[in-house]
Order: C-alpha cells, then structure tokens, then sequence
C-alpha cells in the first residue's frame, strides 16, 4: 500500500489506490489522530475534540466515500456531523468554526481528473491540517499496517439511530457568514440589470451562487451545475481551456460576466463579457485595489513564488507588507492565521480575504468580483485594463513539460544557481530566489519560476513578462532546462 498524506490530504485513482479498504484505513489513522490528547492546541480549546465534520463533491462514489469515513470515526467515539448532499469544501471548512469540531474530512480530489478521487483533511480554525498533524497522521497510517491493525467499523443506520452521526445542511450558516462579508446590497443596486453566467464545472459549488444571489435583481444563469461525475470529459479546473461552454454562453449574449469555480469551489476563474478568461492574479490584483481603495481596508499581502509581481508594485504603492511563500494554500492559511493579512491567494485561484477563514473560496471570490463592479460601476474588461494600466503591463503563461524521470528538487536548485547566466534572451537577471524551486528576478520585472513536481515527473515552469516576447524568451529557457534534466 503506498499512501502518502501530503499537506492537504491523499489523491488516487480510483479502484486502483483509493478503494473503500484503503479509505477506512486513512479514516482509522485520522481517528486516532485526532483522538491524541494534543490535536487541538490551547487557542480551540473551546471545540469539542470529539466531534468531526465530513463533506463529498460530486465525484463517482463520494457520497459512499464520505459515509465510510463517517463510520469509522463514529465506531472511535468521534461523532460526526455528516453533510447531506454535496458540498463546497469551504462551506464544509466554514462548519468546522461554526460547530467548533476538532476538524474535517472532505472527499475531493478538487481540480483533478474525473479518475481521481482524494481527502482533504481540515483543522479546527477551518484550513488545511497543520503539517504535524498531517505527519502524525501518516504515523498512526503506517503503524497501524505493521500491526495489523484494521479499521474500527460501525454499521451507518445503527450510527445514525444512536446520534454518533447526524446529517446537516452546510449551506444557511455559510451563506449568512459570506453575506457579512460581501456588501449584497451594493451588488443588488446594479445601475443595470447585470447577467451573470455562474458555471459550477459539474462541480460541488453548483446552486450555491445562484443561491446567494437570489433576490439581487441580478439575472443568474447556471450552466454545468446538474450531476455529472465524470465531469463532462475535462478536468474540473478554472482555466480558459476548460471553459467552452462558459464562453459560449458569453458568446450568446447570456452573461456580462462568467464566474467559473472548480470541482470543489475552493477555486476561482472568471470571463468577462468579452469573453477574454481572467485569471487569478489579475482578480486578486482587481480585488486589492477594491479593498484598499474603496473600503479604506489595510493588510498584509500574501502570495505565492508563483503569482503575479503586479501585488508588489500595489503593496509599494498602498505602504502594505508582502509575503511571498511556497506554493499551496496551507502556506497562505498559516500566515492568515497569525497575521493581519487583507488578501491572500496563488496562481491557481485559491483566493481568500480578511473577516474569512484560511481557505481558498471561490464562491466567495465570485461574489466579491461582482461587488467590485458594482463599486466601480464598470463592466469587468475596463477594471482589468485599469489594473494593467496601472500595475502592469503583464503576461503570464505556465507549461508543465514532462521529464524522463523525477527530479530531485533541492538538487535541481543548486545545479541551476549555479549554473545561472547573466541573462536569458534580452533579459538581464536582477536576482535569484529559491523559496520554493528557483526563480529568475529579471531586470524588468519579469520573472521565470522553475520547480519539479513532488509527485510525478513534471518540471513546472512559469513566466510572467512586461511583453508576451518576454514571456516567449522566459519559457524557451525553461524548456531547455527541462531537456537537460
């Protein structure tokens, strides 16, 4: 059995790894952790150590998946608040803090592939696990194999007779939190009748937009939000190459704008009327603009090495302190929760904002870029203009090029540092980084990311230039580095 339990969970094929006997076995390893006299620390002391919170998305078989999670926890004496239907994850991370549990479990393997099923496992403050506890976690998962330990089993009906389990909807206390945070009355007083196309990807996010904004004025037309889990085909990923059907509906004269969330709406993307795809790093840069500007907000910036450097030249700007951090969310969610941050987000769309929990939500991003219109009382193309107008001019592009084998990251870093030119094309190298791979600074400002996969053999490469020329050179060097690896 090969289980790893990363940062923010485990992803496998289905009926290859991720089989129900394996799921119990991840499910009984949980249950011991959190069963540990010291998973909550003394700041959640108040939640109760033995109730956990589990959610599914729409993949084949969550609903299944979520209910043996269920069970197990149950058959440990953790009772288990158990979502009744599909959920977004950040509705379920939000339920942790509403019930103050100890934590969740959410079935999702969000934007990957319809074969691909996961867990993301969820601490008591409502983002991801701490990495100690994900650690402690795959302790409890190995120790348990070398004894031959099985899961603890109880039967769902008799759990649920007994109260170990309860069924819940996660929508009403989400949809209450997110409205004290989104002015709904400013969106409800569009000076025109604004269509919005709300596309959940198939995803756990469908209805709940259109939800939240029933009673707006606003015209929501919902597209891929039926049942669907092998997700129509794609992957249920918020990117331009996904999202025929969205600029379709654009294209038809059915949105002024589309909202786009992934497979468990942790993710934002967006299109404007234009049908143009807007991706993450000009909404967060949009986003701060509207936050500072508008509602006279402050805090720190965080983002990741991988996003764009327009959010530096608007912290410089607004006197705010930036953090740049490794890629994935849960080092956005540690600095959220210790810091005074106003905004935080990577690349990928995992956006979050102060007065929410540390959690990627693309609901709640969708809503704030409607918000942002209404304030500035323009449509979505001319705010992104003025942001690049200001902050930019940028392109930005990422390519993953597959490797003849894995590359050791560290060892990738160190050969590339030293083997660093003065230049790559027309571009003079300001400065090296290694936080997270290596990242090329470069006289203009433009920069180039390298750094491998930890779980396949991909160089991952991106490249943020003033000029798709820039870019062009930036990548080309990229791809030579991933030949010679």
């Amino acid at each position: 059995m090969t289980i790893h339990f990363g940062t923010d969970g485990w992803r496998a094929v289905i009926s290859d790894t991720f089989t129900f006997g394996n799921l119990r076995l991840v499910a009984q390893a949980i249950a011991d952790a959190v069963n540990s006299p010291d998973w909550l620390d003394e700041s959640h002391s108040h939640h109760d150590p033995h109730l956990m919170v589990v959610g599914h998305d729409t993949r084949f078989l969550s609903d299944r998946f979520a209910q043996e999670v269920a069970r197990v926890l149950a058959a440990n004496g953790i009772k288990v608040q158990l979502a009744h239907a599909d959920a977004p994850t950040p509705a379920i991370s939000y339920a942790v803090t509403h019930m103050h549990a100890a934590g969740a479990v959410m079935v999702t393997a969000s934007h990957n592939a319809p074969r691909y099923n996961g867990i993301k496992l969820k601490s008591a403050y409502g983002g991801s696990a701490l990495p100690a506890q994900c650690r402690r976690i795959e302790i409890y998962l190995n120790d348990n194999e070398t004894r031959a330990r099985g899961p603890n089993l109880m039967d769902f009906d008799q759990a649920l007779q007994s109260g170990m389990i309860t069924r819940f909807n996660p929508f009403q206390p989400y949809a209450d939190h997110v409205r004290n945070i989104i002015d709904m009355e400013l969106i409800s007083g569009f000076p025109e009748r604004m269509h919005v196309v709300a596309d959940a990807m198939y995803g756990s996010g469908r209805s709940y937009l259109k939800n939240l904004l029933g009673g707006t004025g606003l015209e929501v037309m919902e597209i891929r939000g039926e049942m669907n889990p092998g997700f129509g085909g794609v992957h249920p990923e918020p990117i331009m190459k996904y999202l025929g059907a969205t600029t379709s509906a654009i294209a038809n004269g059915r949105g002024d704008v589309g909202l786009i969330t992934d497979g468990d709406a942790d993710r934002i993307g967006a299109l404007d009327g234009r049908g143009q795809f807007i991706d993450a790093h000009r909404i967060m840069a949009l986003c701060l603009r509207y936050l500072v500007e508008k509602k006279n907000q402050s805090g720190a910036i965080v983002k990741t090495v991988s996003t764009t450097r327009m959010l530096n030249r608007q912290a410089e700007l607004y006197d705010l302190p930036l953090h740049e951090t490794p890629v994935g969310f849960n080092h956005i969610s540690d600095l959220m929760r210790s810091n005074n941050v106003l905004i935080g987000g990577e690349e990928s769309g995992g956006i979050s904002i102060k007065g929410h929990i540390p959690e990627g939500d693309g609901i709640l991003m969708g809503l704030l870029l409607l918000e942002v219109m209404a304030a500035f009382n323009s449509p979505l193309h001319e705010l992104v203009d003025n942001v690049l107008r200001d902050f930019g001019p940028v392109e930005y592009t990422r390519h993953d090029l597959r490797l003849n084998h894995p590359v050791e990251k560290q060892e990738l870093v160190r050969r590339l540092q030293q083997r660093a030119p003065e230049t790559i094309g027309h571009l003079s190298i300001k400065e090296l980084q290694t936080t997270d791979g290596i990242k090329y600074l470069m006289e203009n400002d433009s920069w180039l990311l390298i750094r491998p996969s930890g779980t396949e053999p991909v160089l991952r490469v991106y490249a943020e230039g003033r000029t798709v020329n820039d870019v062009k050179v930036l990548l080309e060097y990229g791809r030579q580095v991933a030949q010679g690896s």
